[in-house]
């Protein structure tokens, strides 16, 4: 009996410790997290206002400058007009993107529309957006959470996969809100990839919403992943 009761406490402890160990990694992630998206924060804002004036200046600038121009030039400064004006819409896109509070106020479904957008007129790829189920709440630090997730899919689907189409569906459920991410590309051999940081990140961040995640893909033949958050 004294044997049974000090094997019974020492598992106690060891699923204490085993616990408080998991809570504390949970916690340091969760700093980091904090930490990565105050960076992102920043950044949006220089881009947005340092940057966005600058450019805003240069609109400014150019369409003085084609008043005192003739017919000729005047068109050539219009494009170059046209250029400058792009790259400032394409910023504020960015901007909106990188910033959280931004995202917590337009929805998760909302920014997967303006990242996908953003794909569409710099021509990386064909994007589509499938939504089935009516959107439901989500909470705010959950959504930006899933939704890292899904930027660090896009950023190794525009980086890596050389593909030519990304298709993303959403779909809502009484239970859970399934989220399925797929491109055309390269692909890759899972067994080479099994240790590979940006899945682990996604992984780590899924867990930290009870959320689960699976990856699948093979070589040349694109990958695809499964995001399954409980409502």
């Amino acid at each position: 009996m004294f044997f049974v009761a000090f094997q019974r406490r020492k598992n106690k402890l060891l699923l204490d410790k085993l616990k408080a160990e998991q809570r504390y990694e949970d916690e340091i992630f969760k700093s980091k997290i904090e930490i990565q998206e105050q960076t992102l924060k920043n950044v949006s804002w220089e881009l947005h206002d340092n940057i966005g004036q600058l450019l805003s200046t240069a609109v400014m600038q150019i369409n003085i400058m084609g008043t005192s121009l003739g017919d000729k030039a005047s068109d050539s400064l219009q494009d170059v007009r046209g250029l400058v004006g792009d790259s400032l819409q394409e910023i504020r896109n960015l901007s909106k993107t990188l910033n959280h509070e931004v995202i917590q106020n337009i929805g998760l479904q909302d920014s997967i529309k303006v990242e996908l957008k953003r794909f569409e007129k710099l021509n990386f790829l064909t994007p589509s957006l499938t939504v089935q189920g009516d959107e439901v709440f989500i909470d705010p630090k959950d959504e930006i959470i899933l939704y890292r997730i899904i930027q660090e899919f896009f950023s190794n689907t525009i980086k890596h996969a050389e593909a030519s189409k990304l298709d993303v569906m959403l779909n809502y459920s009484p239970d859970t809100l399934d989220i399925v991410l797929e491109d055309n590309g390269v692909g890759y051999d899972m067994k080479s990839v099994q240790a590979n940081s940006g899945l682990l990140n996604m992984q780590s961040r899924a867990s930290l919403v009870n959320a689960t995640l699976d990856c699948v893909s093979s070589t040349g033949k694109g990958v695809k992943l499964t995001l399954s958050y409980p409502l």
